[in-house]
C-alpha cells in the first residue's frame, strides 16, 4: 500500500492549483476546499450548493464523528465557488458527477490528484493528501500539534506529526567520557 504524502512545497500546490482549474473549476475548488480546511474527503464530497452559497464561514457536520468542523474560504475561494455555483440548485451537490448527479467517487478524486501530481513530479499523491497538506502547512505556521490533534482526532500527537510527515526528533542522549 502506497503511503501518500503532503504536499509540502508551495509552488507544486500553485502549479497543481493551476491544473485543476484549467481541466475543471469543480476540481480546483474540491482541491482548495481540501488542503485549506483539513476536512475529510468523505464530508467534502458531501457539501451541497446552499452550504456554501453566500458564505466565508463553511460548517461541516462530521459523519464518522458527528462533530461540526468549519473553516473560512478566502476570497479567491468564494469567487472561484460563485462563479462554479451561479446556474445551481441549492439542493444539488457541489461536487457532482457529470453522469448521476451524485457526489463524484473517492476513486475519482484520486485519479484526478494523482494524474495533476504526477504533471508536477509528485508520485505520492492521493486522497489524503488534502488533509495531509493542511495539517503540514497549519503545522508549519502554528507549531500546534495538540490543536491539529484535536482537529483530526487523532489519540496523540505523535500520531498526527507522523500523519502530516514530520519526523518528531528526539534529542541524542550524550555518551559520559
Amino acid at each position: 500500500m502506497q503511503i501518500v504524502q503532503p504536499i509540502k512545497d508551495y509552488a507544486k500546490i500553485e502549479q497543481i492549483q493551476g491544473i485543476l482549474k484549467k481541466q475543471s473549476l469543480r476540481d480546483w475548488i474540491l482541491f482548495t476546499i481540501g488542503i485549506n480546511s483539513g476536512i475529510h474527503l468523505s464530508d467534502i464530497l458531501l457539501l451541497r450548493v446552499k452550504d456554501v452559497k453566500d458564505k466565508t464561514l463553511i460548517r461541516v457536520k462530521e459523519e464518522r464523528t458527528g462533530k461540526e468542523k468549519s473553516f473560512y474560504m478566502n476570497i479567491q475561494l468564494k469567487n472561484g465557488i460563485y462563479d462554479y455555483i451561479k446556474d445551481k440548485d441549492d439542493e444539488d451537490f457541489l461536487f457532482p458527477s457529470q453522469r448521476t448527479g451524485h457526489p463524484i467517487k473517492r476513486i475519482r478524486v484520486y485519479r484526478i490528484l494523482n494524474e495533476a501530481g504526477k504533471l508536477v513530479g509528485l508520485n505520492d499523491i492521493g486522497t489524503h493528501t488534502l488533509r495531509k497538506t493542511f495539517g503540514y502547512h497549519y503545522y508549519q505556521k502554528t507549531k500546534n500539534v495538540n490543536a491539529l490533534r484535536e482537529l483530526f482526532n487523532h489519540s496523540a500527537p505523535s500520531i498526527t506529526l507522523r500523519y502530516i510527515g514530520i519526523e518528531e526528533h528526539t534529542p541524542m542522549k550524550r555518551n559520559s567520557v
